[in-house]
């Protein structure tokens, strides 16, 4: 059994005193379910194993990857490694090798998930597909885990597990999908029929479609749309991004409204992580946004070291800054039907998706909605709607005053944004899905 601490080990003793080395190495399992038509088509796994290694020369920096860490996969890896380097610019930015230090302990590694035999993952396709009689059930369950280690020449040696499960799928009718969704870093936390029954309720509840003209209207936006919205404004609390001027952010300001708090957080139980970044820096909670304020970057060890700080440990090794992975968004004490009962004329909607970000400055995205989109009248979900374009800053719509309500029920998305439903003032569709 490879153990991955020795590899990442024995590729800095192979560099030796050539070259300035950081090393990794991760092996594990990736296994999926996958349905349709409410019946089990696909079942794959992979077992893997890959060691990466970058160096630097004199500044001259290069790294390459194996998925053959033996002796004779790892000599050659070193020396294409040094060949690279060799043939490089030097980058007058290169920060240097992450010092020695511990990185907290992550307990939120389940072995369980990580060697799931196929029939847990069926189980939970069954209570979905139970959920719904008479719909149709497509999507998939996966379950995954991984061991990695990460050592370097200056003395750091990490090693950390980590694990991950998620059920995604639609119940469909002859004229309406709706969505299903739960993630976690255990398969046993996934209820595949309270998803189901979400997805079910969802697809009939959209049968009756109510056409609606473009317009701003409040709406009330389910954590999907959440977590869609935080994978972009994230890049705006990326130490490079905020250092090339390419960021909406003003630290000190409070950009946001004061119900919104968000901060990134590897060690919390709840969030999906090994416990250090890819540049060996431990991982610790970041504070982004207090009460509307924005007052905190994610960095690498590159970008930090141009602001003059210590790297955050949200590096990928590329010098892209630092990307927080663990976010979280404090969630509300009122429950989504308090929300839905105060919107006089709006929009309930499910999902975000084929989202695109038209400028980085002010946030400005265009995409569509799907899944579940909900016509709210007189604090009552009356019908659906057929999906939807919109053009919308993302701070615009989190804008102090524009946040009516947070509710109680955040939940973790794709393994990164722990995100809860919000009622917002105002949003902008143009159109519908076709144009």
């Amino acid at each position: 059994m490879i153990e991955p601490l020795d590899v990442a080990d024995r590729l800095v003793e192979l560099v030796g005193d050539r070259a300035e080395a950081e090393a990794a190495c991760s092996t594990g399992r990736s296994a999926l379910t996958r349905f349709a038509n409410s019946s089990i088509h696909q079942n794959v796994a992979d077992d893997y194993v890959w060691a990466r290694l970058r160096v630097s020369v004199g500044g001259r920096v290069a790294s390459a990857g194996t998925d053959r860490p033996d002796a004779g996969g790892l000599e050659r890896l070193v020396e294409r490694t040094l060949a690279a380097a060799e043939m490089r610019a030097v980058d007058p930015e290169w920060p240097g090798l992450a010092p020695p230090a511990p990185a907290p302990v992550v307990t939120s590694y389940d072995e369980a998930t990580q060697l799931a035999p196929p029939a847990l993952r069926a189980q939970a396709v069954k209570e979905f597909v139970d959920a719904g009689p008479g719909l149709r059930g497509a999507g998939y369950v996966d379950s995954n885990g991984s061991h990695s280690a990460f050592a370097n020449s200056a003395g750091q040696r990490l090693a950390g597990r980590s694990s991950s499960s998620t059920i995604e799928a639609i119940h469909r009718t002859e004229r309406s999908d709706g969505r299903g969704w739960q993630s976690s870093s255990r398969l046993s936390d996934i209820d595949g029929g309270a998803a189901g029954r979400t997805a079910a309720e969802k697809a009939r509840r959209g049968d009756d479609l109510v056409d609606i003209e473009p317009g701003r209207y409040e709406v009330v936006l389910e954590p999907f749309c959440l977590a869609n919205m935080l994978e972009f404004l994230r890049d705006g609390y990326n130490g490079r991004t905020f250092e090339e001027d390419r960021s909406f952010v003003k630290l000190g300001e409070a950009q946001l409204d004061a119900a919104i708090t968000l901060w990134d957080d590897a060690t919390d139980s709840r969030a999906i992580s090994r416990g250090f970044d890819a540049e060996g820096t431990p991982r610790r909670r970041v504070d982004l946004v207090r009460e509307g304020v924005s007052l905190g970057l994610c960095h690498d060890r590159k970008s930090a070291a141009k602001a003059g700080v210590e790297s955050t440990g949200h590096g990928f090794g590329g010098g892209s800054g630092g990307i927080a992975t663990n976010l979280f968004m404090a969630p509300g004490t009122r429950s989504v039907e308090d929300l839905i009962g105060s919107v006089e004329r709006g929009l309930l909607v499910t999902e975000f998706w084929y989202t695109r970000i038209l400028d980085p400055k002010t946030q400005v995205v265009t995409g569509l909605t799907r899944n579940g989109t909900f016509l709210i009248e007189g604090g009552q979900v009356v019908g659906g709607v057929p999906n939807l374009r919109f053009t919308q800053s993302y701070v615009d719509a989190l804008a102090p005053g524009n946040v009516l309500g947070v509710a109680n029920d955040a939940r973790l998305f794709d393994g990164t944004y722990h995100v809860p439903t919000v009622h917002l003032a105002s949003w902008n569709f143009t159109g519908g899905a076709k144009g």
